[in-house]
């Protein structure tokens, strides 16, 4: 019984002398120590690891209907319906059909701009790889089909959007 309490006691001396050594050192030397016994080099600011989140993001190839030109082509499409969108309902939507289609046409790639963008910004499809695929999909049908029906309605309902909204305010 002796034997095991000054075994006991020696193996516990010794540990606690080990854990006040390491203790008592800089936290500096402490990290050092670790990295240098570790199989990567201690680099300051932490170990740079690859093929994870530390690895620079790759460039997507130039294309001219991104960036600046795209940009430009909102603006333009933007100001551009002020005074469409006045000139369609000062003059008759059925003397001036080509104004009626600009119109729609105009106001259906207007909204189309501004669904993509909030797409592209909030359900990108590096952090929704399945919903952000099949949302853009959906988008790009969608605004097809309101394209169609916008001109089945110029050409073969009222008189066009023009006429459609002026009777509808009208009643």
């Amino acid at each position: 019984m002796s034997s095991a309490i000054v075994a006991r006691s020696a193996f516990n001396n010794r540990l606690a002398t080990t854990f006040a050594r390491r203790s008592l050192r800089p936290l500096s030397q402490q990290v050092i120590a670790r990295y240098a016994s570790s199989e990567t080099a201690y680099v300051p600011g932490g170990p740079i690891y690859r093929g994870t989140v530390n690895d620079p993001t790759t460039f997507p190839p130039p294309n001219r209907s991104h960036g600046s030109h795209h940009w430009a082509f909102e603006r333009l499409l933007c100001a551009a319906l002020v005074p469409l969108t006045g000139a369609a309902f000062v003059v008759s939507g059925s003397a001036y059909p080509v104004l009626d289609g600009l119109l729609g046409v105009s106001l259906v790639m207007h909204s189309h701009i501004g669904f993509d963008g909030l797409l592209v910004d909030y359900v990108h499809p590096r952090k929704f790889p399945t919903i952000g695929p099949i949302s853009t999909w959906a988008l790009r049908a969608t605004t097809v089909a309101v394209l169609v029906g916008v001109y089945q309605f110029n050409t073969n309902d009222v008189a066009g959007l023009t006429e459609f909204i002026a009777k509808v305010w009208a009643a």
